[in-house]
């Protein structure tokens, strides 16, 4: 995370002082739409003080948000920001899943995913509300849930429900801390451990989680030091003969070649939970947990990628949340669709697609994708049956691409299934395949599911 600049607290300051006070009226009456909801609820007590007409804010940023013109203000107008121009963003794009990230009103209100914001869009200026506290998750749920349907000026297309859901997201420390451990559950711990300058550094632990009864887990906290590419969490297949416990695996050596015995350890593995964000709290649906037998063990895998020149520390904790057996009605199953097969030739663009059908019916209710450097965009389909073709997942970002949850998760009857469609630019002077380094190329669909 970026420090602020002596010149932007002092701006900071200014603005507390004066957008700390909203004298703007509410809309009368009941709200007839699920853009009124937002107007009233949420613009109302948190922007429109600044950006009126005739403020500084609105001046700087030509959006005023008033109920008699913010609508307008804000469908598929360019923002003000150069470089958010430049990038191809709208204030806010009205074409559905997409314009989560191509609407700069979602960059500049997302607080949860600020890490991108300022790591990836140093330009873009401030998470707002600035001088207030950001917005709450049943707030940024309610206008997220109103993106995806459209955004639609009218009709109620988000459930009035998720506003009662107010707490914010707090900012982690930004110096790397332990994790508490868990009321109830197993906390792991992955390092430290050093990689050295221009190398990148994957690598593999397995580890005893110590349990001597079945578990229940229905929630993964996950903090990294800065500099992880990725966490993945892995269990094995049945029969598999189990790394040595506690032993450090490393995908490559000094030399930058492939640990064999590391590969043939891997060859097995089963998907649990990934994320590529420093700190990740993922809850299953109420009721869904993940059942993890007694005397079980996972394999904690890591990659950082250290491009300096001088040594990082790669460090990790998982806090593996459980409850009470009686509480759970359906035990979590995890996606892992991967396609091998795909080739990206130097100096231009290239689509690659992937099928997966499957036998049963299932509930999704998490989807996320995995990919490198090359990557433009990653979008995933519904396959067969009356949705057939309907988009569900998007993203454009390869290095932090969005966990997304479905509640009510997606249902897919037996013989339909997802369909995954990846863009990529190699810029390279060679032609690109799988392959585990970052400088290499993937492209992956995790998830979670459970079946009825």
């Amino acid at each position: 995370m970026k420090l602020l600049s002596l010149q932007i607290i002092f701006a900071f300051t200014l603005l507390i002082a004066s957008c700390t006070v909203n004298e703007t009226e509410p809309i009368a009456g009941e709200p007839t739409s699920s853009w009124e909801v937002i107007q009233s609820n949420i613009l109302e007590p948190n922007y429109v003080v600044c950006h009126t007409a005739g403020t500084s804010f609105a001046r700087e940023s030509d959006l005023i948000l008033t109920k008699d013109v913010a609508y307008n203000s804000l469908i598929n107008k360019t923002p003000n920001n150069a470089v958010a121009a430049e990038d191809g963003l709208k204030l806010l794009e009205s074409n559905g899943l997409e314009s989560l990230y191509n609407s700069f009103l979602w960059e500049k209100i997302d607080a949860p995913n600020q890490e991108h914001f300022y790591d990836d869009h140093p330009a873009y200026g401030s998470i707002m509300p600035l001088g207030l506290p950001s917005l709450t998750n049943g707030e940024l749920a309610y206008i997220k849930a109103w993106i995806i349907a459209g955004a639609p000026e009218t009709g109620f297309v988000a459930d009035i429900s998720l506003l009662d859901d107010t707490d914010r997201f707090e900012l982690p420390d930004n110096n790397f801390v332990a994790l508490p451990l868990p009321t109830s559950g197993v906390q792991l711990h992955l390092g430290p451990f050093d990689v050295r300058p221009n190398f990148e550094r994957e690598l593999y632990q397995y580890q005893k989680l110590g349990n001597t009864e079945d578990i229940f887990v229905n929630r993964f906290e996950i903090t990294m030091r800065q500099g992880s590419h990725h966490f993945i969490l892995y269990d094995f297949a049945p029969g598999t003969v189990l790394p040595i416990e506690n032993e450090i695996r490393d995908i490559r050596n000094e030399n930058n070649q492939y640990n064999i015995p590391t590969l043939l350890s891997i060859q097995n593995q089963v998907f649990v939970f990934g994320t590529q964000l420093r700190n990740t709290d993922f809850s299953y649906p109420p009721g869904v947990a993940l059942k993890i037998p007694a005397g079980k063990g996972f394999d904690l895998n890591t990659h950082y990628p250290n491009y300096s020149a001088t040594t990082i520390t790669g460090e990790l904790y998982v806090n593996l949340h459980t409850i009470d057996p009686a509480q759970v009605e359906y035990e979590a199953k995890e996606l892992f669709l991967n396609n091998l097969n795909f080739s990206l030739p130097p100096h231009q663009e290239t689509m690659v697609t992937s099928e997966f059908i499957f036998r049963e019916r299932r509930n999704i209710f998490m989807l996320t994708s995995h990919a490198h450097q090359q990557l433009k965009e990653f979008r995933i389909f519904i396959k067969g049956g009356p949705r057939d073709g309907e988009l569900v997942y998007y993203t454009n970002n390869w290095e932090h691409p969005v966990l997304l949850d479905f509640d009510p998760p997606l249902v897919l009857e037996a013989g339909e299934g997802l369909s995954g469609e990846a863009i990529y630019d190699n810029q390279t002077d060679r032609t690109l395949q799988f392959g585990l380094l970052s400088t290499e190329e993937m492209m992956i669909i995790f998830g979670s599911y459970y079946l009825d």
